[in-house]
């Protein structure tokens, strides 16, 4: 056999190296142009609640180094929290709180900077403290005081799909929402007559909301598809008036209005069944709500859990709390009411130590109005006590009412609010030089 040229190749080897050439050139062919980099998983939406839009956390920006860890931890778990959940979405740190922004892992996490003790930044809001406010005028302790009464539920023809009305016999029917708003009249010029400036956040016994029903069925029907047209209905009718009404007087109440202070006006009831037949009961009493008491489920909500921070941050409960305990105590000595008592058990209430007629209670009004807010729950609608005077309607002076000289419980109403209110007002105020006018 004759030897190889030399710089020649075995043909076998000639053919295995087209052969790959070919197999590669034709893979880098087909390859597209531009390779796709792998997509970072997207998080899921965040829980919210209904006809909650997702919160824009970048709005607790202004609150960094504006609480010490201590502060923070103390509101969070003794005030504002009722169970161990948040500790879910919440991490405590020595110099800062990281808070999840949704429920997934894969959320951005908020940081929020703890302050030193004493170097606490101030934090910015719209409202005033009755220390905040300038001297008042003499004999009249709200002086710059922006009030907005938010008289409870609608009325009028919304009265029973609301379930806040009820009748006995040929007596005239009981109206939750026509009685808060003629109490919000009542009470409007007594407090302007002391010096507030007041609004009314409803005149009249008519939706704030330009939404109906009708367009919440869908929603309705999303959230409980197995449920039959008429629970769809009713489900659809209590998005109406107990979450879109009260989502637009928040807008209204914020945005518009921009308020010290908001007082919800309430009266209360205990079950009566059937409406057209109630049944009444022997006793009344009285209690008033603060924001607070979060349960597990509702800290686990993206939207709640950052109106909780904000409420925390601006210390709104505190003030809360002084103005309530006043009010509570005026309104208790006016009325002789007793104060309520929620069960034990109840895991959406915190009590407020040393106060009888003080409840903490995370509620969509007091949860989204930006200041403080009193929330009145007066009288039982459906007692043997409080319906006498309710049938009575509104009178001036005193009239005898089931054997005893009482005046217009309507009356009553407002002139021991705005005396409470007078009272708390007048305490820091009365300090301050008057300048000379």
């Amino acid at each position: 056999m004759s030897p190889l040229p030399k710089n020649r190749l075995p043909l076998f080897l000639l053919a295995l190296i087209n052969l790959v050439t070919g197999v590669t050139l034709f893979l880098v062919l087909s390859r597209p142009a531009h390779q796709p980099l792998p997509q970072k998983p997207k998080p899921s939406p965040p829980a919210l609640s209904m006809l909650a839009t997702p919160p824009d956390w970048s709005a607790l920006e202004i609150y960094q180094n504006s609480i010490t860890r201590e502060d923070f931890e103390r509101l969070l778990t003794t005030v504002f929290t009722t169970g161990n959940v948040w500790k879910n979405v919440i991490e405590i740190a020595d110099t800062e709180a990281r808070i999840k922004t949704g429920s997934s892992p894969t959320d951005e996490i908020f940081h929020l900077h703890f302050a030193q003790s004493g170097l606490e930044t101030k934090v910015p809001r719209h409202w005033r403290t009755a220390s905040e406010l300038p001297a008042a005028t003499p004999g009249m302790p709200l002086t710059d005081l922006k009030i907005a009464i938010d008289p409870g539920h609608i009325g009028g023809a919304w009265a029973k799909m609301e379930e806040r009305w009820m009748v006995v016999g040929d007596g005239s029917p009981v109206c939750e929402g026509d009685m808060t708003l003629q109490v919000a009249k009542l009470l409007k010029p007594k407090l302007e007559a002391l010096g507030a400036t007041v609004s009314l956040v409803r005149e009249k016994t008519e939706p704030v909301t330009p939404i109906r029903p009708d367009a919440l069925l869908t929603l309705a029907r999303t959230n409980a598809p197995d449920a039959s047209p008429v629970q769809i209905q009713k489900d659809a009718e209590r998005l109406f008036y107990r979450t879109a009404e009260i989502r637009a007087r928040a807008d209204l109440v914020n945005q518009t209005l921009k308020p010290d202070l908001v007082l919800c006006l309430h009266f209360n009831a205990e079950a009566w069944g059937d409406p057209n037949n109630p049944t009444l009961i022997d006793h009344t009493h009285f209690h008033l709500v603060v924001n607070g008491a979060y349960n597990d489920e509702e800290v686990l909500l993206a939207d709640q859990r950052f109106a909780l921070l904000q409420k925390l941050f601006q210390r709104t409960q505190q003030e809360e709390i002084l103005l309530g305990s006043t009010i509570a105590a005026t309104f208790a000595e006016t009325s002789g009411l007793p104060p309520y008592q929620y069960p034990p058990e109840s895991l959406n209430v915190r009590p407020i130590d040393g106060q009888p007629y003080l409840w903490a209670r995370n509620l969509l009004a007091n949860r989204l109005y930006d200041c403080p807010v009193i929330f009145m729950e007066p009288y039982v609608m459906n007692s043997t006590i409080d319906y006498p005077r309710i049938q009575a309607g509104d009178y001036e002076g005193l009239r005898e009412i089931a054997g005893k000289m009482r005046p217009s419980i309507f009356q009553e109403y407002a002139s021991a609010v705005a005396a409470g209110l007078s009272k708390y007002y007048s305490a820091p105020r009365a300090r301050k030089k008057v300048p000379p006018q």
